[in-house]
């Protein structure tokens, strides 16, 4: 069975995403190129940022399509990284909220990729 383990987002500037990625994420990059950078994830996958104009074949991409969702333990941690990613410049689409899968929000970067945080409803 193949498992996906990489994440690629088409952005604008792979350097300006990285630097708020990197707040966002708490991480740090193991690879960075002009037109590529590629974080390492706590479970083994990748996030790796392109850049829209170097994609080969081209990505026919309008932004919003999907969302990284991020699963934490708590709703206080919830309310830690909403207020986290508000002030580390992420653009913010949904205030915490309680919705039937569990208490979340829903950032923005800066090319319109989702960003969802949630803490599940068992």
């Amino acid at each position: 069975m193949l498992t996906p383990n990489y994440t690629i987002l088409y952005v604008a500037d792979p350097q300006a995403s990285a630097r708020l990625y990197a707040k966002l994420l708490d991480a740090q990059h193991v690879e960075s190129a002009p037109a590529f950078v590629l974080f390492p994830l706590e479970n083994g996958r990748m996030l790796g940022l392109w850049a829209k104009s170097d994609a080969v074949p081209a990505a026919d991409f309008h932004g919003s399509g999907s969302e990284l969702a991020l699963r934490v333990a708590a709703d206080a941690e919830v309310d830690a990284l909403h207020v986290k990613w508000r002030e580390a410049g992420a653009r913010i689409l949904q205030a915490p909220a309680r919705v039937d899968f569990g208490y979340t929000f829903t950032a923005a970067d800066p090319d319109g990729h989702r960003l969802r945080v949630f803490a599940r409803t068992e």
